[in-house]
Formats: structure tokens, C-alpha cells, sequence
């Protein structure tokens, strides 16, 4: 079942690249008693990632967080050490926060998996933005197509806060 406005964001282990390694943080760790415009991806580096959704997010970032937004948190089914490369080459000012959800078990927790195999990615994620106050949905924005940014961009989810 995909999740909804309304719904708690279950228990889920994420990864993070830290000055030590990589490091595991939950989802309790990431959303509990914050603010945070979370932005899913199919996959780091890819042409619409890359070129489109990333830069509406951070051309957005500091209004975002002037409306009152805690953290910026940008998740993909990728591995923590592609995710901690494309934060490298992307995010300039240090804004978002990159979480890796390797293995999709979070993605499919929340019933948003992408069978993307007929284009050799596999398992991926769909491309959605989500306002989570306190580890629960207030705000959903799903792409209907994985090449486009037209719901799930960081102009539209700055709109609706």
C-alpha cells in the first residue's frame, strides 16, 4: 500500500556517509520532532535526477528553510557511497541531508518501488517530494512519470508550505 497524508512513516533503517564511514540512521533519526521536505529520486546522476529535481531543490533550499523546515533530505536507492559522491558534486552549501536506502526497504515500506529492470536499474524508487512533520505525512507529491518534474520539485513543495 503506498502511503498517504495522514500516515506515520514507518521504522526503517537508512545510511549516511560520515567523517568516520558510513553510519545507519533510522527513520526515527531523520524525521522525529522535525520539519523535513523530504525529495526521492530514482537514481543519483541519472538526467532527470541530476539535471532537473536536484537544482529545483536547491535553488528552493533557503526559503524552504525559512518557512520553517528543519532539514532538506534527498533519498534514492542507491548505495551510501554514490549517494555521498553526488552530495560531493552537487550540494555546494551543505542544504540536504542524502540518505542511501540501498536495498529499497524503505521505498518499499512505503509502497513507493519502481521496477525500472526494462532499463537495466532495477528496484528504484518513483519520484515524489513529501513534507514529514514529526515522522508523519502532511504533504505528498507524486510524479506520474519518472522523467518528468512537475509535482515533486522544490518550487512546488515550497508553494504549499
Amino acid at each position: 500500500m503506498t502511503i498517504q497524508v495522514g500516515d506515520k512513516l514507518p521504522e526503517s533503517k537508512l545510511r549516511v556517509m560520515t567523517s568516520e564511514g558510513p553510519a545507519v540512521k533510522t527513520t526515527d533519526d531523520v524525521f522525529k520532532g522535525k520539519k523535513v521536505a523530504l525529495f526521492a529520486v530514482p537514481g543519483a546522476y541519472t538526467g532527470t535526477c541530476h539535471k532537473m529535481h536536484l537544482p529545483s531543490i536547491f535553488l528552493n533550499a533557503y526559503a524552504i528553510k525559512d518557512k520553517g523546515v528543519d532539514t532538506i533530505a534527498i533519498i534514492s536507492v542507491n548505495d551510501v557511497f554514490v549517494m555521498n559522491a553526488w552530495k560531493k558534486d552537487t550540494d555546494l552549501r551543505d542544504e540536504a541531508v542524502f540518505l542511501a536506502d540501498g536495498n529499497a526497504d524503505f521505498t518499499k515500506a512505503i509502497g513507493m518501488e519502481l521496477d525500472a529492470s526494462g532499463n537495466g536499474l532495477g528496484i528504484r524508487s518513483h519520484r515524489y517530494s513529501m513534507l514529514v512533520e514529526d515522522g508523519k505525512v502532511t504533504k505528498l507529491n507524486l510524479e506520474p512519470a519518472p522523467g518528468k518534474v512537475e509535482v515533486s520539485g522544490g518550487d512546488t513543495l515550497l508553494g504549499q508550505l
